[in-house]
């Protein structure tokens, strides 16, 4: 048990420092996650906390992109599959998928499953881009130096988004 406390306190510790480095150097950071096809990136101070996805317990009658609910250090926390609720396919088990807590000021006690982490991306290094005519829950889209596309993925307006609350059938 003091293993994973002091597991808990390093990671909120790490994203604490991602924050102060950022606010110092007045950077706008963003986590880059990969969700089915496509680079999205989200506001760090809408993370609670990122970790390797624990086990699932599946709830019957449930939306086919909501994978039930884990247990996360005592609290019953839901779990939303982002490839499927987006319209793709349901993520498939990896060992480089985690599980992003969403902050509780957002929705208290939920989490969505990511194909994989792809690092702190700054916006200063992007460029935008036309904007995709997605969901309302899609902001920005950006281009690094490379090519590659990045969308900004607005957790408070996932958050608030009927569909995603409604995981029932």
């Amino acid at each position: 048990m003091a293993k994973r406390i002091s597991l808990r306190e390093y990671q909120e510790g790490v994203v604490a420092r991602l924050k102060t480095a950022a606010a110092a150097a007045q950077v706008d950071a963003r986590l880059g996650v990969r969700i089915h096809d496509r680079n999205w990136l989200l506001d760090l101070a809408d993370v609670a906390e990122v970790m390797p996805v624990p086990t699932v317990s599946p709830v019957p009658l449930a939306q086919s992109w909501f994978r039930g609910t884990s247990n996360i250090r005592g609290n019953l926390v839901s779990v939303s599959d982002l490839s499927g609720f987006f319209g793709g396919p349901g993520l498939v088990a990896n060992p480089a998928n985690r599980l992003v807590l969403l902050h509780p000021r957002h929705l208290p006690h939920a989490a969505v499953l990511v194909e994989r982490m792809l690092g702190l991306k700054h916006l200063a290094d992007l460029n935008e881009i036309e904007p995709h005519g997605d969901a309302p829950w899609a902001g920005a889209r950006y281009q690094d130096a490379g090519g590659t596309a990045w969308q900004v993925l607005d957790i408070p307006k996932l958050a608030t988004e009927a569909a995603f609350l409604q995981a029932g059938l």
